[in-house]
């Protein structure tokens, strides 16, 4: 078990330089969802790789579990994700001395695009400034954690 620490943003547009970069097409299902704990259980396919993972808790540290999966156990997982899936694009944008992770979400949630940067430490989280151009920091958001998406949509701009 690892720990992640990201904060994340939403970007107002999707940079036009953002074709640019490297990217790789996600396709994430949630096969459990927990209300109050944060705790998920999901199954990611990011390009030739699969997953399954378990996150617990919230906000900018949680705990972290990933277990690789074969192409036939993650095709035998996936139909029990069913209304509870998200599609996007990865763009891996170099920034200083961090990679900023810039998901352009598909299907239903299309209009969103959402930035994150993971960290090795707290205090690395804590002195990272932000471009201008990643937006609105929604960190500690649960309506802009992925599960969230996956179930209930992109909230409305402005918080609505």
């Amino acid at each position: 078990m690892g720990t992640e620490i990201e904060r994340k943003f939403r970007l107002s547009e999707t940079p036009g330089w953002l074709t640019e970069c490297d990217s790789n097409r996600i396709e994430q299902g949630y096969l459990a969802v927990e209300e109050g704990d944060g705790a998920e259980v999901r199954v990611r396919r990011y390009g030739d790789n699969a997953w399954l993972t378990v996150k617990r808790g919230s906000g900018k540290t949680r705990e972290e579990t990933e277990i690789d999966l074969t192409e036939e156990q993650f095709d035998t997982l996936w139909p029990l994700t069913e209304g509870r899936r998200i599609d996007k694009v990865r763009y891996i944008v170099p920034h200083d001395t961090f990679e900023i992770e810039i998901d352009v979400f598909e299907g239903d949630l299309r209009e969103l695009v959402t930035g994150e940067v993971e960290f090795e430490s707290e205090a690395a989280s804590n002195e990272f400034e932000p471009p201008d151009w990643l937006g609105e920091e929604v960190t500690g958001d649960p309506r802009y954690a992925n599960e969230s998406l996956a179930v209930y949509g992109a909230p409305q701009k402005g918080g609505d």
